[in-house]
This record gives structure tokens, sequence and C-alpha cells, in this order.
């Protein structure tokens, strides 16, 4: 019995949030007595796929059409939906990020699959095939029990501590046809940021809200962020006032991000801001109102002036480098 897993990658290069899912599927492929398939779509080498052994995949298939450097949602389903026939897969792991949401649902209804979205946990097998997940914005967790013959899961990003191992996968080249009808939607132009840490992997985020008066005022958090080794985040009326761009809006109409740490600094602490960093792993608060609150969801509170505060905090993550 197969579990597959779809891999991805940024220009070649496997990202870790795919190392993750391959560890989980590993997990799951020794709770069922299977072996793990990841599923590798467009141009990255040998070399790198061989990687993925390492985190639990026994085999690699790769579909290397060149179109596919682009993400297509009809063209990875159909990648992905002739890998799961390959290899009799009843389990499938995709990422909660934009492309697992693209691909997962299409690969569910083309199976014939019970699907979970953004789990949280592994399957507990011990009275079916249960699985956790959050709902209402993070308030509640579901306990869903998948009951179909095909399984298909979506994992949320860092939500397992990855530990690399020694194995090395082998490769195998999944040819499928391809026509112009499956990328019948187009990528024109992809516009990323450079030099950046990706919030979808960020394990570190310095985020800012309104409570810093201005977008001149953002250099605090960037030295600290940089200091840090830390991807900026902010709240939805900083990028609606164009204070910074919306890719770096988390929320419940933004981005869902689970690091390690989250510093909110000026941040009130919303509902709809919290449904998109309640995961993380410890949330620290600065604010100067002692009513906000995102106090009472916060870890660490510091009450004070952001502008005293996080100048402070930038001298001390340097001073603690500069000893170690």
């Amino acid at each position: 019995m197969s579990v597959i897993v779809l891999v991805e990658h940024n220009q070649g290069v496997f990202k870790k949030k795919s190392f993750e899912a391959v560890q989980y599927a590993s997990k799951i492929a020794d709770s069922i007595g299977g072996t793990v398939t990841a599923v590798a779509i467009g141009s990255v080498s040998t070399e790198e796929m061989e990687t993925l052994g390492q985190y639990g995949a026994k085999k690699v298939l790769h579909t290397s059409d060149v179109r596919l450097d682009n993400f297509c949602s009809r063209a990875y389903t159909k990648v992905l939906a002739a890998a799961a026939g390959k290899e009799n897969a009843k389990v499938i792991i995709t990422l909660n990020d934009n492309t697992g949401k693209a691909v997962a649902p299409r690969i569910a209804a083309r199976l014939k699959a019970g699907m979970v979205a953004g789990a949280v946990s592994y399957p507990d097998l011990t009275n079916g095939f249960v699985v956790k997940r959050n709902v209402f914005s993070g308030k509640a967790i579901a306990h869903v029990n998948i009951t179909s013959t095909i399984k298909v899961i979506t994992l949320m990003p860092n939500t397992f501590a990855i530990q690399k191992g020694t194995g090395v996968a082998d490769i195998e080249l999944l040819d499928v046809a391809l026509d112009d009808l499956d990328f019948a939607v187009q990528v024109k132009e992809i516009n990323k940021t450079v030099g950046a840490v990706p919030l979808s992997e960020a394990e570190l985020v310095v985020s800012g809200g309104r409570g810093m008066k201005g977008p001149e005022n953002w250099y605090v958090l960037e030295d600290l962020a940089k200091e840090l080794g830390a991807a900026t985040a902010c709240s939805r009326p900083v990028a609606d006032s164009h204070w910074r761009p919306h890719n770096e809006h988390v929320g419940q109409t933004g981005g869902t991000i689970r690091p390690n740490l989250y510093i909110a600094v000026g941040i009130s602490g919303a509902i709809q801001h919290l449904a998109g960093v309640n995961g993380s792993k410890t949330i620290v608060v600065i604010n100067k109102d002692p009513e906000a609150p995102f106090f009472k969801a916060a870890d660490y509170g510091v009450l004070g002036d952001a502008m005293e505060i996080i100048p402070q905090l930038t001298a001390a993550v340097k001073k603690y480098k500069a000893s170690h």
C-alpha cells in the first residue's frame, strides 16, 4: 500500500515544508504498512530528488515537462492522479498552501476520495482514520474520520519538526500525456520578494499593526527581524493603508502562518488577525494599551511604547549573538 505526497520546489530546490510533508507521509506509511512515493513536478535535479529519501521517501516519480515549471492546477492534478493510479495509492498528501488548496480538492473529486484540509495531527487509526483540523478560526478542533477507500490530506505547514535521516530515494520517470487543454489557464507573470524569508516557511516572524503610527517607523521592526533572521508581517489595516505590501498581511483575509515565534507589535489582536496566527508556537505581544485583546492570547506580553522597546530588544539580540 502506497502513500504519495506532492512535493514543491522553488527553482529546483525543495522547500522545508515539503520535507515536512514527506516525513508526515512516512509516519502514515509506517502505521499502515506501506511505503512513501514523492511526486516531483517540473525542472528539478536527480540529486535534489534523492535527498527526499532522508525524510522517508522510498521513491520519487518525476514528471519534467517544461510547461510544468509554472504552476497549473489542472495539469498538476493530472500528474498526481497518474501517480496515484500507478502506485495504487490509498493516501495522498499535499500541503495546505496555495498549490495544495488548488490541487487537493480536484484530486479528491477525481478519485472519489474523502478529504481533510489543514490537518494538524497524524491520523489516529485506533477507530477508523481520524485526523484533527482547526475550525472556527482556530477556536476549536474537529476530529474528522475519513471513511473512503482513498484519502486526501492537506497538511498545515510548520506543524511538525522535521528530522533528517540518511536514506536515498530512487528516481523514476513518470510519463503523463499532457495536452494544451491542461494548460488552458496560464501564468503570465510571477512577482516574488527577493532576499527575504518567505512568510509561509518562516519560523520567526516580526509583525506590526496600526500602533506603529506610520510606515516611517517600520525600520525598527525591520532591524529586529534582520537580527533574528525573521520574516516581517502586518495586520490588514496596515496593508490596506499601503504602509506594507499585501503579501505581508496575515489574518483571516490574508495569510495563515504557524511560526515558532510570532512577535506582534502595535496590533490590537482582533479575532480576524488571530485567525491567521493563533497556530504560532509562541506569541509575544508588545503594546502600550493594557486593554489590547491580544494580551489574552499571548504567551508573553510587554506593556510599553514599541519605539522604545524594540530598539532595546534589537540591541539585546545583537549582544547575545556577539557572545555566542
